[in-house]
């Protein structure tokens, strides 16, 4: 083992068991050591026991474990250490300014064991109050797993799509055409891209340097003649299974001057850039049965919504003010539960202090409004997380589980199914509570939640966080097929979090969502209607 990596594995045992809480001067004595082997690249190859210990900072214990990594290429103490240590906070252990006694802090108090866990933590506020943090050290966590993402190859569509689009103009003046477009897994808007691809239609096909766009993941420059720019664009913005199901390159010696002419000459219907996944549109597509697909335009009001009450950044009235100048007729908000004490969930005393300045304000807003909701805890034995009595208050009810993750399929469907069955229960929140980027969810037969939902007038949310996009879009046929409504909620915990219901349209869209299977984007009358019958 060369040097830097002996002292890389004793600087990472010595975190670990400050991390665990370990006796510190058996911690800062490893740390001296690494430092020691680091600063001097001191040559230990074929070094005996007692040679090393020989060396300043070294010492006997320490050398003993030199002798075992080159040996076993890793000490017994660090593999044991590796074992009782969920591998995401070994990513957070990296982040600037986080050591592992604030690492361990975050583990043991907010249950946060991957990086994704942790940036989702930042943007619902659950740092601010914790002791040793604020909202000063939040921010800048924020900012420096920004940092270290720019080397993981991945990104949220949300993170790269304003870089990407700026770029378009750049390339648009760099090659003197207006040929130019993003194409492949961003013009199709997936959730999470691994590369960034921009088809140019031009004569002057030359060498340009990708690095000058200033863009963090690989950049592809597609070229082609300005006259096949949109068979090229179609064709590069689709998967393999949508090329295939329609054989483009039959195509090939005709001009178009729109992607909608390139399926006009196939005969079949106009497929979006979002739909050309080759999964659900190819059989529509042939039947003329698209449907027009919905929009953020079509969208009423937000129902899953977060302020000061418990985690969010903004006042109630600010949130429901940006709701209003966004042109939503409605918002809806849905504040944590008590048993999410991290996140200040309410108790029963602040429900009425918060219904009181409901009351206050939709008459103050009039006819704008605004519905009492709750996003309430699913609990581990899978009800919800207050009494009949103070569930009856709301106006809805966003059934969401936030703890005890780690489940088993059975345990999972036993908690969602138990929350989908109370009456009280009008929206499924984020039903499998992935993180994109960062964690999986928790196991979950979809078409028994779906059906359930179906049998009980549940209405399923896409949360339109770019980390979340839960319900994944795949399962929004079958949503309708069964005639289940998807809420699109931004989960917004600051009044600029409103917007990401785009995002959630992005994903919608890709489902072949329509307006009349959005709950929300029912008009203000029937929507209270629908609550009002839900709790007879």
């Amino acid at each position: 083992m060369t040097p830097s990596e002996i002292a890389d594995q004793l600087e990472l045992t010595a975190k670990l068991l400050e991390l665990h809480g370990e006796n510190l001067f058996k911690v800062q004595s490893l740390k001296n050591a690494a430092y020691r082997i680091y600063k001097s690249n001191l040559d230990l190859t074929g070094k005996s026991l007692l040679e090393l210990e020989d060396i300043e900072g070294i010492g006997k214990r320490i050398a003993g474990k030199i002798i075992e990594m080159q040996q076993s290429g890793i000490t017994q103490e660090l593999r044991l250490l590796l074992d009782k240590t969920p591998p995401g906070l070994l990513d957070i252990l990296r982040v600037k300014g986080l050591g592992p006694k604030k690492v361990a802090q975050l583990w043991r108090e907010l249950a946060i064991e991957s990086l994704g866990e942790l940036q989702y933590a930042c943007n619902e506020n659950r740092l601010i109050d914790l002791k040793g943090f604020g909202a000063k050290t939040q921010q800048s966590i924020l900012e420096n797993i920004a940092f270290l993402q720019l080397s993981q190859g991945k990104f949220h569509y949300a993170r790269i799509i304003d870089l990407a689009l700026s770029a378009v103009n750049d390339l648009k003046k760099e090659f003197n055409t207006e040929f130019v477009s993003l194409t492949g897994e961003l013009y199709r808007k997936c959730e999470v891209v691994d590369k960034i691809q921009f088809l140019i239609g031009s004569e002057n096909q030359r060498t340009f340097d990708v690095s000058s766009l200033n863009l963090p993941l690989q950049v592809d420059l597609l070229f082609c003649a300005p006259t096949e720019f949109y068979l090229k664009l179609v064709m590069t913005s689709s998967t393999s299974e949508h090329r295939a199901a329609f054989n483009f390159d039959r195509l090939n010696e005709r001009e178009f001057t729109s992607e909608k002419a390139v399926y006009e000459a196939l005969q079949i219907s106009f497929v979006e850039p979002e739909l050309r996944e080759g999964i659900i549109e190819v059989t529509h597509a042939r039947e003329g049965t698209i449907p027009e697909l919905l929009s953020v335009s079509d969208l009423k009001g937000a129902l899953h919504n977060h302020s000061t009450y418990s985690d969010g950044q903004n006042t109630l009235e600010e949130m429901a003010l940006r709701c209003k100048q966004m042109g939503y007729s409605y918002f809806g908000i849905a504040d944590h539960s008590q048993s999410a004490f991290y996140a200040g969930g309410l108790k029963p005393e602040r429900i009425i202090e918060q219904h009181r300045e409901i009351d206050a304000l939709n008459e103050k807003l009039f006819p704008f409004r605004i519905f009492k909701g709750i996003e309430s805890d699913i609990l581990n034995d899978g009800s919800l997380d207050y009494d009949d009595e103070v569930l009856k208050t709301f106006d809805y009810v966003v059934a969401s589980i936030h703890s005890g993750l780690k489940m088993e399929e059975e345990k999972a469907m036993q908690r969602l199914i138990k929350a989908i069955e109370n009456p009280f229960t009008t929206i499924l929140g984020h039903p499998t509570g992935r993180l994109l980027l960062s964690r999986p969810g928790y196991p979950v037969n979809h078409r028994k939640i779906i059906d359930a939902c179906a049998a009980n007038g549940v209405v399923i949310e896409l949360n339109a966080h770019p980390y979340r996009l839960d319900i994944d879009w795949r399962w929004i046929p079958y949503c309708m097929e069964r005639g289940v409504l998807i809420s699109v909620n931004p989960d917004a915990h600051h009044v600029d979090g409103i917007s990401d219901m785009y995002y959630g349209v992005c994903a919608a869209r890709k489902g072949m969502l329509t307006k009349d299977f959005c709950f929300n984007a029912m008009d203000l009358n029937t929507i209270e209607k629908h609550f009002q019958s839900r709790k007879k």
